[in-house]
């Protein structure tokens, strides 16, 4: 989906098979002195499924299930889980094994969910705890046919990151423009850096990174058509993306062999000096000792086309209750807990994620704070190359962005493959 309005102002993903297999994070009143709870007690349990890697950002949602647990005395059973393996089995579980809230993204992500009927709609929440008074643009994130199905729990603006200092040293500017960008990137192997730290043997960094060549050079419209199946991977548009992109890798301007390393690997090249500048999220903080994250700064992707409007890769994470959820009013009750400003506040501040809800306050993260100040003058784009509505497509995507990045000259064969999955997905 599209934000086409301004954010408001604001002062503050090996899968184990069924939901039983995932490892508790956090139990909290299981038992009462060391005796299993009675079935009638269990049935007022409420459970949840999270994908949360960042432990500090875990620690405070413990919390929150206790204090919910203490004023309400009903038991909150977390259940957390990998972030890559729970993109695999969100899609398991939300069949057979729902827990009562489980954590996921917004946008298609959640619609393509919405639309098997395996989200519940909560617009009674949203309208008890009066939330589209409190959330900007976002609440468009969560909403389907005038209808919520989950609650934005933050955003993560992706952009090039870099070290302060490590420009200082080199004498490097921020690149604002294609040009800056090429004599940035002539500049780092100058100086023994590599221009771009990516790791891309998880995939999806590759395509983030077509994702804003994309937007820079071809617009909103034009994006969402390709991600939406609308339009070929071989239409002539693409032509001056894969140009760009292809002379970019041809200088040797991303980290060598990236497809060996995850992103928390090129993350730390990033941290050690050893890379200019990364496109990624703000969690890529989580390389960064405490120490150096002063150092860490955000720019927003250079500009390619000054005729093209400006827009930003902004992805919105969210938390829902399944349509199969066997405690939906406990549920109902948690989330509102849970979305007290004191306590999101809480839960979001480890992850430098940009806060939904506009009463929330300051946050101590001096990288959220240049993200809700970029917010309010450009508009975003939920991620849509990872899209689960057509898993297959999105595979396809993944892997094909990924390959040109290893090997460029085989462009024209993974645009091709692309554009005959595309044809069989969407039966053209």
């Amino acid at each position: 989906m599209a934000f086409s309005k301004q954010f408001p102002e604001t002062t503050r993903r090996n899968f184990l098979k069924g939901a039983g297999a995932v490892s508790a994070a956090a139990v909290t009143g299981a038992a009462v002195g060391g005796l299993p709870i009675p079935a009638i007690a269990q049935a007022q349990e409420v459970t949840m499924i999270s994908a949360e890697n960042n432990g500090a950002a875990l620690d405070a949602l413990k919390a929150i299930a206790a204090g919910f647990t203490k004023e309400s005395g009903v038991n909150v059973v977390i259940n957390n889980m990998d972030h890559e393996a729970h993109t695999t089995a969100i899609r398991n579980y939300l069949v057979a094994g729902a827990p009562d809230v489980c954590s996921w993204f917004s946008g298609n992500r959640m619609r393509a969910f919405v639309k098997r009927g395996l989200f519940d709609d909560i617009s009674d929440l949203f309208e008890k705890e009066k939330y589209k008074d409190v959330l900007g643009a976002t609440a468009g994130a969560v909403t389907e046919d005038g209808k919520q199905y989950g609650l934005p729990t933050g955003g993560t603006l992706w952009g090039m990151f870099y070290r302060k200092d490590v420009f200082e040293q080199h004498g490097l500017t921020v690149p604002k423009t294609a040009e800056d960008f090429m004599a940035y990137g002539d500049k780092c192997k100058a100086a023994g850096i590599t221009p771009i730290a990516i790791g891309t043997k998880e995939l999806w960094p590759a395509a983030g990174w077509f994702d804003q060549m994309n937007l820079r050079i071809n617009g909103l419209d034009k994006h969402m058509a390709l991600m939406n199946g609308e339009m070929s991977y071989l239409d002539p548009s693409l032509t001056d993306v894969f140009d760009q992109w292809e002379a970019m890798i041809g200088k040797g301007f991303f980290t060598p062999n990236h497809t060996s390393f995850g992103w928390q690997e090129a993350a730390a090249l990033l941290a050690q000096k050893k890379a200019g500048m990364m496109n990624l999220g703000a969690f890529l903080r989580s390389a960064f000792t405490e120490a150096d994250l002063p150092q860490l700064a955000y720019a927003t992707f250079p500009v390619l086309d000054a005729k093209v409007g400006h827009f930003e890769e902004f992805s919105v994470n969210s938390i829902h209750i399944p349509a199969k959820a066997k405690n939906k009013q406990g549920a109902r009750d948690f989330l509102a807990y849970f979305y007290r400003p004191e306590n999101l506040a809480a839960y979001l501040e480890p992850g430098g994620n940009v806060p939904p809800r506009h009463d929330l306050p300051p946050s101590k993260d001096p990288l959220v704070n240049v993200a809700v100040e970029t917010m309010k003058t450009v508009q975003g784009t939920s991620q849509y190359y990872d899209r689960d509505s057509d898993p297959d497509m999105a595979q396809a995507g993944l892997v094909g962005f990924q390959e040109f990045m290893a090997k460029p000259d085989r462009r024209k064969a993974v645009l091709t493959r692309l554009e005959g999955t595309r044809k069989r997905i969407y039966k053209i």
